[in-house]
């Protein structure tokens, strides 16, 4: 018996690691990220035309959190589905090289965006406007921006307040997800908050 127990407890393991891929870069992997010249005007422009809104995650090597994230939820089908039709998400690497071309034109490696940006703690989603102006930066031009990594409940309540633009609204994101989660109570749904 204690054999089968050490064996499903291995196999769970080597599931939920499987579940995110590790790139070269030591950052977990969703296969439906979008791979980019990283210029933010051209890919709020080539998300628009595919019916989606852009969403910018930064992210490290070993931090945790991230893992948490891409094991936990990312990988969740509502919430993979959900985000995959409604956005279309580009990784960055907090401590990266890659040429990041800001809205505002200015040229900077993903690290120096990072600190332009004043992004403090990883994973950060960076969820961007339908347009922007193309006078100020990303950091100045986001509708909402989620610092850590949080259950699926509040992750995804974040991704639908955006998508339903409860930004423009009265009802506030804390208040919109308190409202959801008695919802989901009331539904008789499991607490995933």
């Amino acid at each position: 018996m204690r054999v089968f127990l050490a064996i499903g407890i291995l196999l769970a393991g080597l599931a939920s690691s499987a579940a995110a891929e590790i790139g070269d870069d030591g950052l977990h992997k969703q296969d439906w990220f979008a791979t980019t010249f990283r210029d933010i005007r051209e890919d709020m422009k080539n998300a628009k035309s595919e019916g989606k809104r852009l969403v910018l995650i930064f992210e490290q090597r070993g931090c945790s959190y991230c893992r948490q994230i891409h094991e936990q939820v990312l990988t969740d089908p509502e919430v993979k589905d959900f985000i995959k039709t409604n956005y279309m998400v580009v990784q960055y690497n907090l401590y990266g090289d890659e040429e990041v071309t800001d809205l505002d034109g200015e040229t900077l490696t993903e690290k120096t965006a990072a600190r332009k940006w004043r992004v403090t703690f990883t994973p950060t989603i960076f969820f961007m406007p339908e347009e922007a102006d193309g006078k100020k930066d990303v950091g100045a031009s986001t509708v909402s921006v989620m610092p850590g990594a949080f259950r699926k409940g509040t992750f995804l309540d974040m991704f639908q307040w955006v998508h339903k633009k409860g930004y423009e609204t009265d009802e506030g994101f804390q208040r919109y997800h308190a409202r959801r989660i008695i919802e989901r109570r009331e539904a008789g749904e499991k607490n995933t908050d």
